[in-house]
Order: structure tokens, then C-alpha cells, then sequence
């Protein structure tokens, strides 16, 4: 995955210290409740759309433009789900990271899922019965905001 032009110049600062970053992690659903998600090329594992910050945006646009950017789909925020400061996090290069991820319920507007970059090799959507298995904050993330449904805070 491609590190952020910012961060290669805040690391060449700063080396591989702790660095506070904030993340947004996208859950996009689907009108038949289904679930996007995507297979990281990194490790292989399944997840929500998820993306780093860049200086001065939105955490809401990060949101939408993270999802097109990784999986070609169009989606809209419709609620804040959370907002989690990560435990330190060492990358496989030795950089240190301390995350705060912001969570969002996202409705699918437009678009065929598929693998739109370098950062996944599979990308998919999931019903409840045919879910593959996600770490525990991201399963919190997909549990909040399936309990946010009818209840749409738009963030714009």
C-alpha cells in the first residue's frame, strides 16, 4: 500500500516514533443490508473500507473518496458510528502508529464492486450468513452501524 506523500515527509522527520494519524473506516451498505468489503493485498485478510486521512479533508469525504478509490463504488454517508483511539500500532517497516479511527454507515449509491487499486485483491459483498471473519473493532464498527439503521444522522 502506498504511504501518503504527508507521511513519507512527516517521517523523514521524525523516523519511525510514534505518529498520531486518524483513519476513517467505512461501513457501506447495501439496500439489501449486504455489506462491502475488501480483501487486503497487504495481509490478506477481509475488511471494511478503511483509509488514512489527508491533511485539511473531511473525515466524511475521506469516507466516500476511500470507498470509490478502493472498490469503485459511489456511496453517501449517512451516520457518524464511531470515533476509537487505537492501541500503538508497530507497521511490518518498524513505523510506529497511533490511530484514531472515525466510523461511518455509508448507503451505496452507485457502481459494480471491484478491486479499484493496489490496496485489495478481492473485493466483495456479504450478507450476515456469508460474512468472512473481521478483527473485533471492525465487527463493532459493522454491529453499530447496522444498529443505526432508520435512524440516518447526514454528514455532509
Amino acid at each position: 500500500m502506498p504511504i501518503p506523500d504527508f507521511i513519507v515527509e512527516l517521517r523523514s522527520k521524525i523516523g519511525q516514533d510514534p505518529l498520531p494519524l486518524t483513519g476513517v473506516t467505512a461501513v457501506v451498505l447495501d439496500p439489501h443490508d449486504r455489506v462491502l468489503l475488501t480483501r487486503r493485498s497487504d495481509d490478506g485478510t477481509w475488511a471494511l473500507v478503511s483509509g488514512c486521512l489527508e491533511p485539511g479533508e473531511q473525515p466524511a469525504a475521506c469516507a466516500v473518496r476511500e470507498t470509490f478509490e478502493e472498490t469503485a463504488v459511489v456511496a453517501v454517508v449517512e451516520r457518524l458510528v464511531s470515533v476509537e483511539g487505537m492501541p500503538l500500532k508497530v507497521l511490518p517497516n518498524g513505523d510506529q502508529v497511533y490511530w484514531l479511527d472515525v466510523a461511518f454507515r455509508c448507503r451505496f449509491v452507485s457502481g459494480e464492486a471491484r478491486v479499484n487499486d493496489d490496496e485489495s485483491v478481492e473485493v466483495a459483498w456479504f450478507d450476515a450468513a456469508s460474512m468472512p471473519e473481521l478483527d473485533a473493532r471492525q465487527t463493532r464498527c459493522l454491529a453499530l452501524a447496522r444498529e443505526a439503521a432508520g435512524r440516518p444522522w447526514y454528514v455532509s
